[in-house]
């Protein structure tokens, strides 16, 4: 899976269900992608996310994009079977689909991104 979206703010991933949901998805050993601007309102806002990324950081892989400006971000979530954008982040409104070539254009935008991008966001912080 890939996730991307300028600082995930505004995502629910703070709700117990969403972090319940991860756990059984992630015991399948899949693997997440999280692609950023920035990270900043992760500790802040998701706390229950972080400590399930603490648990699995074997299976997440967090980007940090900054050769884009943060309003011109994608906000998208892509799997192998279906895609979800969204087009207006005030309204939350957006398009999502099983189409093949809806998944392959987001795909390959976000491929891009992460090439453009850099490791940030690390489970833990080793202080020496």
């Amino acid at each position: 899976m890939v996730w991307s979206d300028a600082s995930f703010e505004d995502w629910p991933l703070y709700e117990k269900a969403v972090v319940e949901g991860l756990d059984a998805w992630s015991q399948r050993g899949r693997k997440l992608t999280l692609l950023a601007h920035h990270f900043d309102a992760m500790r802040q806002v998701h706390h229950r996310f972080v400590t399930w990324r603490i648990r699995w950081d074997h299976l997440v892989e967090c980007r940090v994009c900054k050769g884009i400006e943060a309003s011109e971000f994608p906000s998208a979530l892509w799997t192998p079977t279906w895609a979800l954008r969204r087009l207006d982040l005030v309204r939350s409104i957006g398009s999502a689909s099983t189409e093949p070539r809806m998944r392959v254009l987001l795909r390959e935008e976000l491929e891009e991104r992460k090439r453009q991008s850099a490791p940030g966001f690390p489970a833990s912080v080793l202080g020496l």
